[in-house]
């Protein structure tokens, strides 16, 4: 299968779960964007690496780095594997220059490990098509009908009230206004229909 580079768009606060951050992937040559919610230490992790910050005591995955260096083990690539039940799963790929090996991990903490290596991302076609979405060239004048809104209702939730058009055209709108985080949400909803 082809692997397909992605690099880091941007990382945010989520805004339907507490605690939680978007991860922004996108395709090196394309517009596609992979949205990933997060936890925020994992968050933190790749925050500090991003913006080149050194703690004052080592993190849990700078002493992942240590312990492979240690052991002549160098990571060579992170591979954003599979989508099982709306869950992303991720691989380490490594060596110690006469064997590779793959480690399975979640995404975020593979990102953050592969930061550390200052390694290329990647993820497969099908994947990105599954899980994907397109981001908008340029901004729509049409703008979609609201969905109704409710406040005891969570957003995913809501979603099931509308026509799978009037997702469509919220998907477009939430792309355009890059709130990728509720992009992902209306994705799913949409996949979970199909």
């Amino acid at each position: 299968m082809e692997k397909i580079k992605l690099e880091i768009l941007g990382l945010s606060p989520s805004q339907s779960q507490t605690g939680s951050f978007a991860l922004i992937l996108g395709e090196e040559f394309g517009n596609r964007r992979l949205p990933i919610i997060i936890g925020m230490f994992e968050a933190q992790a790749i925050a500090i690496e991003i913006e080149k910050i050194t703690p004052n005591r080592p993190m849990t995955h700078d002493l992942f780095k240590s312990f492979a260096q240690g052991f002549h083990y160098k990571v060579t690539e992170i591979v954003i594997s599979d989508l099982r039940e709306g869950i992303f799963f991720a691989q380490i790929v490594c060596t110690d220059g006469l064997k590779e090996r793959v480690v399975d991990a979640r995404p975020s903490d593979a990102i953050a490990i592969g930061l550390r290596f200052n390694v290329p991302i990647y993820t497969f076609e099908n994947l990105l098509s599954e899980a994907g979405i397109v981001a908008n060239e340029g901004t729509s004048s049409e703008k979609p009908e609201p969905a109704p809104v409710s406040a005891s209702k969570p957003f995913p939730d809501q979603l099931k009230d509308n026509t799978t058009e009037d997702l469509h055209k919220m998907l477009d709108q939430a792309l355009t206004n890059e709130e990728y985080e509720k992009a992902a949400q209306i994705r799913d909803e949409i996949s979970r229909r199909n």
